[in-house]
């Protein structure tokens, strides 16, 4: 038996390479090889960190006879759902017309073309409460392919045909105005556990895009966003001695959390905990919840190269014995003595935008220069390593490795994103002239899609000044660069630019959301326009279902509200963090970074004119008055009368 994950890049194939199992890589080989032997496929798909994954690992995929049945009358393909996030979302929509339980480990079987016509997720050694065995499964699976193959025909044609069609759905609307905002933030109020915080009953998730949403939404919104963080960071979802949070619990209380720790879910809530720690009346908390993510990031989630890993396991090796969660339980003093859990060291180019743009704003809300610095050190490691000469992104590399799996929307728009926040936090125009490239390549991709109408996928792509397409939808004007995963393409099951939305915004919606953070900075109208455009596709059904479209809802809120601009120009031949014993600046600074604006920026004054130089307006004319520090507080672009003292600029705030 060949053993084809040994060598692969992802942590989570490399743990089944020793199983007993006939594995296949996500690729056409394992498709040819099924329809060679006229077999169907089993897709299993998982992650490095997943508590359930590795359980049916030891259970199911690690049994001599489970691995012959799996061997002989299957071809078994694993996939790690973070390196082919396409795939998963492909599969996941499949999974539904089977099973509401949706999650991880989630189990496909499919036809030769790669159409589902069965799925679950976990399945038990043994029978237990209604679930069937993963034996019973395999055996089930096999005689319906054996005796009643039309009827699996029947069923994977009809769910192909309605993951086709939920691909191309959109909706063609007006962005919600500000009513409509308000009355989706009354919706998630009425879902609030008013007791223990968060929404909904069992399991729990942080569902940070949705806090995010609630934070830009301004009034009601902010303080239904603060008052769940504060519940949460006090919960047992939070670890007080690492500061990170897990990924979700099984309890309403927060109680019983499965401990994996996702990279994702802690740079979106520091990202909410920097915005809410804004504004004269922001609670003590915030500071020190911001403090701690960034800490857990930078302490445990950075990795000596710059960048950071996808996740830590739930898991770690205790008195020899695989231990979910006993390293957590212990204080600071007890887990000195053990190793921690692993670290899934795979750098995501998509998942460390996001972890720089929350390091790059927290830094600059709560003055951390570290925080700052760790975010240039990850941006310039992707920048190096990530962006290749032509341009293109690659979606994960290990060890200096590059993944073959094709780079996602997500990564495009989250790093995009995060090169924006970077760029004002350091007053560096490279990463925003980064950040714009990388923007035009996602719009100039939907636009090359257009032409192409023969192409799978071209039906859910678009430029920004198209007003809807042959099924009544708006196109969407951002695709990835390069296309989507070739395998699902060329079966017609492909999903690149699924504006679902989950644990982090969607790739439309960091696209859109990168694209609103260059216009904020200046870099022109059209910016603006393609936010409006991308997030205009879920703006008919995103108001009443906020709790799946927290992100795209946060671009709305933000396209509603006003547009404060705020920038601080420090003299040349002055240090910008204040060292050089000017009190005044420094408290201007400090007023500053506190103050809620769309967008911070402190530069000095070579900076402002290199921003201007590059085409980004805000910057054009921004002095420092008199040698002084000066700030300069703008709403859409229109602006005071520059100021020098602290006191004057929190007059213009309230004024």
């Amino acid at each position: 038996m060949a053993n084809r994950l040994a060598d692969a890049l992802s942590p989570y194939l490399r743990a089944h390479a020793d199983n007993p199992v006939d594995w296949y890589p996500w690729g056409e080989d394992a498709f040819a090889e099924a329809l060679r032997r006229d077999v169907p496929v089993m897709v299993s798909i998982g992650y490095a960190t997943c508590h359930w994954c590795h359980v049916m690992a030891r259970e199911s995929f690690s049994d001599p006879a489970i691995a012959e049945i799996l061997s002989r009358d299957f071809v078994a393909v694993k996939v790690d759902r973070e390196e082919h996030p396409e795939v998963d979302a492909s599969y996941l929509a499949a999974a539904s017309a089977f099973t509401r339980q949706l999650g991880w480990p989630l189990t496909v079987f499919a036809r030769p073309d790669g159409r589902a016509f069965y799925a679950g997720t976990y399945f038990p050694p043994r029978a237990q409460q209604g679930i069937p065995s993963f034996r019973e499964v395999l055996a089930a699976v096999g005689e319906a392919w054996n005796e009643r193959r039309e009827d699996l025909d029947r069923t994977a044609d009809a769910v192909g045909e309605a993951i086709a069609a939920a691909s191309v759905a959109r909706t063609d609307a007006d962005l919600p105005d500000r009513a409509a905002l308000d009355e989706a933030v009354h919706r998630l109020a009425g879902d609030e556990d008013a007791l223990h915080g968060g929404f909904g009953a069992a399991p729990k998730f942080p569902v940070a895009p949705v806090l995010g949403f609630l934070a830009a939404a301004g009034g009601d919104g902010r303080e239904l966003a603060t008052r769940t963080l504060r519940k949460m960071g006090a919960s047992p979802l939070r670890d007080p001695v690492e500061g990170g949070f897990f990924r979700y619990a099984t309890r309403a209380d927060w109680s019983e959390p499965h401990y994996e720790r996702m990279l994702t879910d802690n740079a979106l809530l520091l990202d909410v905990a920097a915005d809410l720690a804004t504004g004269d009346d922001r609670p003590a908390f915030l500071d020190a919840l911001a403090s701690g993510a960034v800490s857990f990031l930078t302490e445990r989630m950075q990795l000596p190269d710059g960048g950071f890993a996808a996740a830590q396991d739930s898991e770690s090796t205790i008195d020899g014995r695989r231990d979910e969660g006993g390293y957590y339980r212990r204080d600071a003093a007890g887990r000195a003595e053990l190793e921690p859990p692993a670290l899934d060291a795979k750098l995501l180019t998509g998942w460390n935008g996001l972890a720089v743009g929350a390091l790059a704003r927290g830094g600059q809300v709560l003055g951390d220069r570290r925080a700052i610095e760790s975010a240039r050190r990850a941006a310039d490691r992707l920048l190096a390593e990530h962006v290749r000469p032509d341009g293109a992104l690659v979606r994960a590399s290990l060890d200096g490795r590059a993944s073959s799996a094709p780079a996602t929307l997500e990564d495009t728009g989250m790093l995009a994103g995060g090169l924006v926040r970077l760029a004002a936090a350091t007053g560096e125009v490279d990463y925003a002239v980064a950040a714009r490239a990388l923007v035009d390549a996602a719009a100039e991709a939907a636009t090359a899609a257009r032409s192409r109408p023969g192409e799978p996928g071209s039906r859910s792509t678009g430029s920004s000044d198209d007003d809807g397409d042959d099924d009544g939808g708006a196109r969407a004007p951002f695709a990835a660069p390069g296309g989507g995963d070739p395998v699902l393409a060329a079966r017609g099951l492909g999903f690149a630019d699924d504006p679902a939305e989950g644990a982090a915004p969607s790739g439309l919606t960091a696209c859109a959301d990168a694209a609103w953070r260059l216009a904020a900075l200046g870099a022109g109208d059209r910016y603006r326009e393609l936010a409006v455009a991308a997030v205009r596709v879920v703006a008919g059904i995103a108001p009443a279902r906020p709790i799946a479209f927290g992100g795209a809802l946060g671009v709305m809120a933000r396209l509603a509200g006003p547009l404060v601009q705020l920038v601080v120009v420090i003299p040349d031949d002055e240090a910008s963090d204040g060292r050089a014993g000017d009190d005044d600046r420094q408290e201007l600074i400090e007023v500053a970074r506190r103050q809620e604006a769309s967008v911070t920026a402190v530069v000095t004054e070579s900076q402002a004119a290199a921003f201007a130089d590059a085409g980004f307006e805000l910057f054009e004319g921004r002095l420092a008055r008199n040698g002084r520090a000066t700030a300069y507080r703008c709403r859409s672009f229109v602006c005071a009368l520059p100021v020098t003292t602290a006191a004057d600029l929190r007059q213009l705030a309230v004024g």
